[in-house]
């Protein structure tokens, strides 16, 4: 019943610009840590961005420099990503994934490792070719 779903990818030249989303059934996103996680072939799976849920923060990971921007629809339950001045480097498979805190916490909650996320989507491509 829970499930995430992503879509947006696709094919790229460097500068271009794409936005992913990742819409969720079975559960309100609004009241979830939502991460997206990137992996490129041969390289470990890296958090790209997180949208806090109990401050609403957003956090981004170095490599981003500026280009992307993690947003929340909570009419449509969907998280999106604007990925912006797209690099070739930045050639992966994006994830979006969410997690619940077990506890009570007023402020930043945004786990940055893989394994502290419950809910993960199948991923979609996003190349950056010339």
């Amino acid at each position: 019943q829970v499930q995430l779903v992503e879509s947006g990818g696709g094919l790229v030249q460097p500068g271009g610009s794409l936005r992913l989303s990742c819409a969720a059934s079975g559960f309100t996103l609004d009241y979830y840590a939502i991460a997206w996680f990137r992996q490129a072939p041969g390289k470990a799976r890296e958090g790209v961005s997180c949208l806090s849920p109990s401050d609403g923060s957003t956090h981004y990971a170095d490599f981003v420099q500026g280009r992307f921007t993690i947003s929340r629809d909570n009419a449509k339950n969907t998280v999106y990503l604007q990925l912006n001045s797209l690099k070739p480097e930045d050639t992966a498979i994006y994830y979006c994934a969410a997690v619940q805190p077990s506890t009570l916490i007023a402020g930043t909650y945004c786990p940055g490792l893989p394994d502290e996320y419950a809910y993960w989507g199948q991923g979609t491509q996003v190349t950056v070719s010339s």
